[in-house]
């Protein structure tokens, strides 16, 4: 009976989420839309009746926000996130789009400090230094350099259609709030170019509660979401 009353209670949460469509445009660029669309509609691989991506999607709906500023101060107050993006300003990082290839260095030394993150052993394609990085036309690169210009995390974004979805986002581990900036000022960014409708960064189920935390702290929302490709 219990078992029971935490699935309906579940349903029932799932439910109450809001909806929106994400649209897939392969004008963008036909092979890696295509590819990455198949990837967010294929089955899940533990809840094999729903799409991989369908549920829970870690969403902000960037037509809330007439304005960067709004996005601001909608995320204001003591330990949110444009708190900590303020508090990472103060001490001297700066949120830029970077060249990766003049930061190969740092990166490895980014994707390597750590074995684990959110409880799971660093996935081995982060292990190994790149050579060379390719640029994808449809993806920006950001960083956060410190007030000494080097790379304590990074961030590659894509927009897929009317949506830009998070690819990676890892930096150093420090108490300085640099991922809080790193997201803040990209999403900030996004409402001032007005060219996607929303932002995604994976999904709130399956994530640690830390990392959740995090996603809520700096906008995001869980949603149920509908894909198609044009």
């Amino acid at each position: 009976m219990t078992t029971l009353l935490h699935h309906f209670d579940t349903l029932r949460q799932v439910l109450r989420l809001p909806r929106a469509d994400l649209c897939f445009d392969a004008r963008i660029d036909p092979d890696d839309i295509a590819a990455t669309y198949r990837y967010y509609t294929k089955r899940h691989p533990r809840y094999k009746l729903i799409g991989n991506k369908t549920i829970g999607a870690a969403l902000i709906d960037l037509a809330r926000y007439p304005a960067a500023a709004t996005y601001v101060d909608a995320i204001q107050g003591k330990n949110r996130g444009a708190w900590h993006a303020r508090r990472a300003r103060a001490r001297g990082y700066v949120c830029t789009e970077i060249e990766r290839n003049d930061h190969v260095d740092a990166i490895h030394a980014i994707n390597t400090s750590l074995d684990t993150r959110q409880g799971r052993p660093m996935d081995g394609k982060y292990l190994d230094k790149v050579a060379r990085y390719e640029r994808q036309p449809h993806f920006d690169y950001y960083g956060i350099l410190n007030d000494e210009g080097r790379l304590v995390a990074y961030a590659n974004i894509g927009r897929y259609g009317n949506f830009s979805a998070f690819s990676q986002l890892i930096g150093l581990r420090n108490n300085d709030g640099v991922m809080h900036l790193l997201v803040v000022d990209i999403i900030a960014r996004l409402i001032e170019r007005q060219r996607v409708r929303y932002v995604m960064y994976d999904t709130f189920f399956g994530a640690q509660s830390g990392l959740r935390h995090f996603k809520r702290i700096v906008g995001f929302e869980p949603y149920r979401v509908k894909y198609s490709l044009r």
